[in-house]
């Protein structure tokens, strides 16, 4: 079973390690200019827009178009990373992402870039990212050893934050000095550095990609993975209970530079960088203070300063306070997000990979938004000091129920793809298409293990769930005192196959071994396939 998190005896890797990794040290430089580009091209698209007569709306909406797509596209966009070799497909997103680019070069140079084919490109522009977000992250367990996975995450939070602090800067200084085509260009530049970065990696050990699952499959496996998951429901609540509060930071900060604090956008600026500052040192910092603190207390020190930051935020007036509260706050935002990005990384096996984290920046990017929205309504109503005091809150609340829902410990638990069930013996082969497949599972249990051993299915279950089952149950014939019958359903003959191919994995192959130790001999096991074409189950509706 999965127990909570290790204390502070765990040895960490340095927050530099992943760096050390030739391959991994040059995509992440490679994905450090990509993002700094996509801030460039963030602060040009808003600048050719200010001067139209709704520019507030036009400003706002190229946020909208760059994020959108993530919310739309990210479970897609797991299903094709999952399905196909993601080193092909993410040159192939990029390739994509540089001809945007290079489209909005030479429409910006000739002056055709009215701001519906700018919004449009913006938005085509953040399909590709979209796109690439799944794939780049359930690519990095294959980059760097397992033991460096959080470390590569900080690294990742510190890339954003780097960029976040250094585009706009580049973007403001070129477009005051050359204009705003320049800076899409060397967008451009920036992608196809990291696509030559992408070309050049050569995996030493790529990932073997299975005859591809039919998309719409492929979408529900997943879902169905993630749905009867508790470790990743975990994961996915610890985030949001952490940045649905902490998002008011973010909405409401430009309102307290200029409405409390009387700063420009000079002033909101330097807000910004403080934050900027604090999330890199975090990210520094975050394998010594896990040499000190264990996950669970890392959480609960993040969420507290946050829960002050907040509090400060919303109602001190002095400048200097108030950036040296963002400092402990960018710190807090990266160590969280870090933290769980990188349990996530290593709980998810390979084959739904991409597809968990997806789900993942879904409730991100969902609960940014969402948060957003809320506090921007509660500031209306009540002012900004009540807003911010309402999100420290339900900060300090969310910070305690770590107590409730620690983080789990996976370093004990067995992540590897393992193909244990036996050999099919078949007197016909099924089409991969056909199903649902009934699978029936007969065992012999003496009436002395019988409590254990309904304990032990009852883990074996949500294995038989997460990998494929849409139905599970488990049967005992009135007949008998020691038989009982395991059945599930399966959608399709293609996706058992899979199940038996490498969908399970060690701690799988544990779970049922413990069952297996509770019965007598070999159970005994049938697979029915519907008997003809049409539908292989009905019910009484319809029968007339």
């Amino acid at each position: 079973m999965v127990t909570a998190a290790a204390g502070p005896d765990d040895r960490p890797a340095s927050a530099w390690a992943p760096l050390r990794t030739a391959v991994y040290r040059n995509l992440w430089l490679a994905l450090l200019i990509a993002n700094i580009g996509t801030w460039m091209q963030t602060v040009g698209a808003q600048w050719l827009l200010i001067h139209h007569s709704n520019a507030s709306t036009l400003v706002a909406l190229v946020q909208t178009a760059s994020l959108l797509p993530v919310l739309l596209l990210a479970l897609p966009a797991g299903v094709l990373a999952d399905s196909f070799d993601r080193r092909h497909l993410l040159i192939a997103v990029q390739l994509f992402l540089v001809a945007v680019a290079v489209l909005l070069t030479l429409l910006t140079l000739t002056n055709r870039m009215p701001p519906a084919l700018l919004l449009t490109l913006t938005f085509a522009f953040g399909v590709g990212q979209a796109l690439t977000l799944p794939a780049w992250a359930a690519v990095i367990p294959e980059l760097v050893p397992q033991d460096q996975l959080r470390s590569a995450s900080a690294l990742g939070s510190i890339s954003v934050n780097v960029a976040r602090a250094v585009g706009p800067a580049v973007a403001g200084v070129l477009i005051a000095r050359t204009g705003v085509a320049p800076v899409f260009g060397l967008n451009a530049i920036a992608f196809g550095v990291f696509t030559y970065a992408l070309w050049r990696w050569r995996p030493g050990d790529a990932r073997a990609v299975e005859v591809p699952e039919r998309f719409a499959a492929a979408l529900r496996a997943g879902s169905r993975y993630v749905r009867h998951s508790p470790t990743v429901r975990r994961l996915l609540r610890r985030a949001l209970v952490f940045v649905v509060p902490a998002s008011s930071l973010w909405a409401l900060l430009p309102l307290v530079a200029s409405r409390r604090l009387g700063l420009g956008s000079g002033g909101y600026g330097l807000l910004l960088a403080a934050l900027g500052v604090g999330a890199i040192a975090g990210g520094v910092l975050l394998a010594v203070i896990r040499t000190r603190l264990s996950a669970n207390q890392l959480l609960l020190t993040a969420g507290a300063l946050f829960t002050v930051a907040l509090t400060v935020v919303g109602t001190v007036d002095a400048v200097p306070l108030v950036l040296l509260a963002l400092l402990p706050a960018g710190m807090a935002w990266v160590t969280v997000l870090a933290n769980v990005n990188a349990e996530m990384q290593l709980f998810l096996p390979s084959w739904v990979r991409a597809r968990g984290l997806a789900v993942y920046q879904v409730c991100f990017a969902g609960g940014q938004a969402v948060g957003a929205l809320i506090w921007g309504l509660v500031a209306d109503m009540a002012g900004l000091a009540i807003a911010y005091l309402a999100a420290a809150a339900l900060m300090f609340v969310g910070t305690v129920t770590s107590r409730i829902w620690p983080l789990p410990n996976l370093r004990a638990v067995n992540r590897e793809p393992a193909a244990y069930w036996p050999q099919l013996h078949l007197a016909h082969e099924p089409d991969p298409g056909v199903g649902p497949v009934l699978v029936m599972v007969q065992y012999t249990v003496r009436p002395e293990r019988t409590e254990p051993f309904l304990a032990a299915m009852d883990l074996v279950r949500g294995a038989r769930q997460r990998t494929g089952a849409m139905r599970w149950g488990l049967f005992r014939p009135a007949e008998t005192t020691d038989r009982f019958v395991e059945v599930y359903l399966v959608p399709s003959w293609d996706e058992h196959l899979r199940q038996h191919g490498g969908r399970l994995t060690g701690e799988d192959r544990a779970t049922e071994e413990r069952a297996r130790e509770l019965t007598d001999g070999e159970p005994d096991v049938r697979h029915l396939v519907p008997a003809a074409a049409g539908p292989a189950l009905s019910d009484d509706r319809e029968a007339v």
